[in-house]
C-alpha cells in the first residue's frame, strides 16, 4: 500500500504511543493495556507497518557515553540547478557521521547534523562536506548543549473543536 491514510483511530494511536514509548514491548502487553485482543493488536502492527506509518524499531542510543560528544548543525547552500537538491542532498548524506539531512527553504538549502567524537575527527569530516561538489557555502554550528532531542510523534487523543 501506498499514500497517506485518511485517520487513525484511537486504537491505532494508543499503538502508536506504547511501540514509541518502548518498541519491544509484547503483543500481550499492549492487547492488556487497550483493552483488545492480541490478534487486534497483530493486525494493526502489521497494517501500520504495510502503509508505512511504521518504518522501523530503533534503539535510541546515548551517543555521549559511546564519546560522540560533538554535533555540529551545518546551514550549506548548494549550487542551484536541475535536481540540486536531489544530487547534493544525496551526496551529503552519504558522508560519515552525517546523522540527518533536512532540505529547507531559506537562506540556505540544507541542514546537515553531524556527529564527531573529537575536533580532529570533526575536521576531518567537515573537509569532506566543504570539498563536495555543487557546495557553495556553509555555516558550522556547534552544538553545546542538547535541550531536547525526540523524534517522538506526540498524539493528541482529546477530541478537537
Amino acid at each position: 500500500m501506498s499514500g497517506r491514510r485518511s485517520f487513525l483511530d484511537e486504537i491505532d494511536i494508543k499503538i502508536l504511543n506504547l511501540l514509541q514509548e518502548d518498541c519491544r514491548t509484547s503483543l500481550d502487553k499492549i492487547a492488556e493495556q487497550l483493552p483488545v485482543a492480541k490478534s487486534t493488536v497483530q493486525y494493526r502492527i502489521k497494517r501500520l507497518e504495510e502503509e508505512g506509518i511504521i518504518e522501523g524499531y530503533h534503539a535510541k542510543i546515548n551517543a555521549s557515553k559511546l564519546g560522540y560528544d560533538l554535533l555540529v548543525a551545518v546551514n550549506v547552500r548548494a549550487n542551484f540547478g536541475p535536481g540540486y537538491h536531489d544530487k547534493v542532498g544525496n551526496k551529503l548524506a552519504q558522508l560519515p557521521g552525517v546523522i540527518a539531512v533536512y532540505f529547507i527553504f531559506g537562506e540556505s538549502d540544507f541542514i546537515v547534523l553531524i556527529r564527531g567524537k573529537d575536533r580532529r575527527e570533526l575536521f576531518k569530516k567537515m573537509k569532506m562536506l566543504y570539498d563536495l561538489e555543487g557546495i557553495e557555502r556553509v555555516n558550522t554550528n556547534v552544538v553545546t548543549e542538547i535541550i531536547k532531542d525526540n523524534p517522538r510523534i506526540i498524539f493528541n487523543l482529546e477530541k478537537q473543536p
